[in-house]
C-alpha cells in the first residue's frame, strides 16, 4: 500500500479525538478564587500582615482605608485580618464535617447493601427519618446533646449529611454487586471480601467523592448558621459567622463590620458549588464515554 493510500487508511480507521475543551471563565474564576482560599487556609499570614486578634478601641468601628482595607470591628480589630484567619475555621469545619459524612454514609451504605434484606429495611427506614429533618433542625439537636463548641458542630452537621451519602452508596452498592464483572468474579472462585474491597467498595465511592464537593459548600453555610446562632467558637477567635452576628447590629451606621464575612460566606458556597457542578458534569461525561466503549 503506498504511502497516501496509508494515511488515508489511518484517517479513516483511527477514532477521531475530541477537541479539548477549555474550562468556562466560570469555572476559572472559582479555581481562582478556591486558591485564594486555600492560601488562607494554610497560611492565612501570606495575606494578612496584622494580628485578627489585637484590640485597638481608639480605631473602633474606623470605616476601610489604606490601613485598614475592610475597615474594624467595634473593638477596634483589622476586619480583613479577622476575615482571612476566620477562613481555617470555616472551611475546616465544613471539610471535617463532610469527611465524617462522607465516613460514615459509606459503612452505612454498604452495611445496607450488603448485609441482608431485613438489615437493609431497618437502615433505608432509619436514613428516610433522619433526611426528612431539616438539616439546621437535625444540626441543633446534636449540639443540644453534645454541648457548644468547634467538635460539637463538625459532629452536627455529620450527623445531618451522612443520610444522603448513604443513600448513595447503598444505591451504587446494589447496582455494582449485580454487575457482570461482579458475577464474573463469583464465578473464578473469588472470595466475598475480595469482591467488596476490589469491586463493590472502589465503584460504590466514585459518585461519592463528587457529591462530596458540593456537599462541602452546604456543611461550610450550616456551620456558619450555627455560630451566627452562637454555638460555636467563641469571641476572640475569628470565624465567619460570629463575626456576621457581631456585626448584624451595627449594619445600619458601620456596614463593613457586617457585609466582608456575609459575603465570605457567600462567595465560598458559590466557589464550591461551582467546582462541584463542574467535576460532577466532568465525571458523567467521562462515564458516558466509557459507557459507549
Amino acid at each position: 500500500m503506498n504511502a497516501p493510500a496509508a494515511a488515508l487508511s489511518e484517517l479513516v480507521t483511527k477514532p477521531r479525538r475530541s477537541p479539548a475543551r477549555w474550562p468556562r471563565p466560570t469555572v476559572v474564576i472559582a479555581g481562582l478564587i478556591a486558591a485564594v482560599l486555600v492560601i488562607a487556609v494554610i497560611a492565612p499570614g501570606v495575606l494578612a500582615s496584622q494580628s485578627p486578634i489585637d484590640v485597638d478601641l481608639g480605631q473602633a468601628l474606623s470605616a476601610p482605608s489604606t490601613e485598614h482595607l475592610l475597615g474594624t470591628d467595634q473593638l477596634g480589630r483589622d476586619i480583613f485580618s479577622r476575615l482571612v484567619f476566620g477562613a481555617r475555621y470555616s472551611i475546616l469545619m465544613g471539610l471535617s464535617a463532610t469527611a465524617l459524612a462522607v465516613l460514615a454514609g459509606t459503612v452505612i451504605g454498604l452495611c445496607a447493601a450488603l448485609a441482608g434484606r431485613r438489615v437493609d429495611t431497618v437502615i433505608t427506614r432509619s436514613i428516610d427519618i433522619v433526611m426528612a429533618f431539616p438539616g439546621i433542625l437535625l444540626s441543633l439537636l446534636v449540639i443540644a446533646i453534645l454541648g457548644q463548641g468547634v467538635g460539637s458542630i463538625v459532629a452536627a452537621i455529620a450527623v445531618a449529611e451522612s443520610a444522603s451519602y448513604a443513600r448513595l452508596v447503598r444505591s451504587q452498592a446494589v447496582v455494582v454487586r449485580n454487575a457482570e464483572y461482579v458475577r464474573a468474579s463469583v464465578a473464578l472462585g473469588r472470595p466475598p471480601g475480595y469482591r467488596i474491597l476490589h469491586h463493590i467498595v472502589p465503584n460504590s465511592l466514585r459518585p461519592t467523592f463528587v457529591l462530596a464537593t458540593l456537599g462541602v459548600g452546604s456543611s461550610i453555610m450550616i456551620g456558619s448558621a450555627l455560630s451566627f446562632l452562637g454555638l460555636g467558637p467563641k469571641d476572640p477567635t475569628p470565624e465567619w459567622g460570629s463575626m456576621l452576628a457581631a456585626g448584624r447590629e451595627l449594619l445600619s451606621k458601620s456596614w463593613w463590620a457586617a457585609v466582608p464575612p456575609g459575603a465570605a460566606i457567600t462567595l465560598t458556597v458559590i466557589t464550591v458549588t461551582v467546582l462541584g457542578r463542574a467535576l460532577r458534569q466532568r465525571w458523567e461525561v467521562g462515564r458516558a464515554g466509557t459507557a459507549r466503549r
